[in-house]
């Protein structure tokens, strides 16, 4: 049996309202959280304003969809490959400690830098 949150909710009705925008994010900014630290990095090419969240003093990054273990698409709309490439130098030359892309399993460094030189191998 279903319940719902409140005697007055209505699914049909349910919407989700945006979060206003406070800020543009750009490269090398910071994001504090009330304790990691990210660095901002500008990874276009899946995406035209894909970014990254690096924590440089552990080493963690969260990638988005600019870098995941399988598959990577450039050949939608809005991608842009030249761009692509150059975010792959980026990342294959980034210091993490794990790496979380937008799909798949976390990723160690090695494993990130393979991903990144197969792909600039294949496009070049």
């Amino acid at each position: 049996m279903e319940q719902k949150p409140e005697p007055s909710f209505e699914q049909d009705s349910y919407t989700i309202l945006p979060a206003p925008l406070s800020k543009v994010l750009t490269d090398k900014d910071t994001v504090e959280i009330g304790g990691p630290s990210y660095k901002v990095l500008h990874l276009p090419g899946h995406s035209p304003g894909s970014i990254g969240l690096f924590d440089e003093a552990s080493g963690i990054f969260f990638s988005g969809d600019a870098i995941y273990d399988g598959t990577l698409v450039d050949d939608l709309p809005g991608c842009d490959k030249p761009a692509y490439r150059m975010t792959m130098r980026r990342l294959r030359d980034l210091d993490v400690s794990m790496a979380y892309g937008g799909h798949g399993a976390p990723m160690s460094r090695e494993r990130m830098r393979v991903i990144a030189k197969a792909y600039l191998d294949a496009s070049a």
